[in-house]
């Protein structure tokens, strides 16, 4: 009669589990570090559920766009063109807003009633965005923005809540940077990729670990026998 030890299989699997999940928490830890460049902070990128239709028909009602985000608007870098969330409490309280960045501090943005562009320092203004081209402003305005502070609309002119809607307060609809939370990116692959094999590193590890202690508790039991398959002569 032979013997048996209790637990062997597990251990090996154990074994297995927290090799792989060691190289795949090392090789997604590697890989988003190789993705961002040193000189560069490591960016925090984020879904968002778009519940609105103020930037139809960019983004729709559902859509799930990424976007890169900050603590404050210097440290998110915005252009104009660049669709944006940002944080204007006097304009919607304990929520953020969903639009496009159209000028900047020193720049002249205005519309004039019957014209079919907006004027962006004196130039006609291309927007290819916009759902309605022929209406890109259902209000006329005349706004030369100030230092450190953004002109924000929609792409949905006529059911945005955004800078044209608030032009008689002090700062004529504009925003201060700061106010900037994050900016829309393409869908960030590497991070992730990145992410993705980290956590499933850490999971098998979990797992590995777990199967592990129960593989040495069974070892420590005393060893079961193993009856041939035929009787004994």
């Amino acid at each position: 009669m032979t013997e048996r030890r209790r637990g062997r299989r597990r251990g090996i699997w154990a074994i297995v589990l927290l090799a792989t999940g060691g190289l795949l928490v090392v090789g997604g830890s590697a890989w988003g570090a190789m993705s961002t460049p040193g000189d560069r902070p490591v960016v925090d990128y984020q879904k968002v559920n778009i519940r609105g239709e103020s930037m139809r028909p960019t983004y729709e009602r559902g859509d799930t766009p990424w976007f890169s985000m900050g603590a404050a608007g210097e440290n998110v870098e915005v252009s104009r063109g660049d669709v944006v969330l940002v944080s204007v409490p006097e304009w919607v309280p304990d929520d953020l807003l969903l639009l496009r960045v159209v000028a900047f501090g020193g720049d002249r943005i205005e519309y004039r009633q019957g014209e079919s562009t907006l004027r962006l320092n004196g130039q006609p203004l291309d927007e290819p965005y916009v759902l309605d081209r022929s209406v890109p402003s259902p209000v006329p305005f005349d706004v030369t923005v100030p230092e450190h502070r953004i002109f924000l609309l929609g792409d949905n002119r006529n059911n945005s809540a955004d800078s044209s809607m608030h032009l008689l307060d002090e700062d004529q609809g504009t925003v201060h940077m700061s106010a900037v939370r994050g900016e829309s990116v393409p869908r960030p692959t590497d991070y992730i990729v990145a992410g993705g094999a980290a956590v499933s590193g850490a999971a098998a590890c979990v797992v590995g670990g777990g199967l592990g202690v129960w593989a040495l508790t069974l070892r420590r039991r005393r060893p079961e026998p193993v009856l041939p398959a035929w009787p004994a002569a």
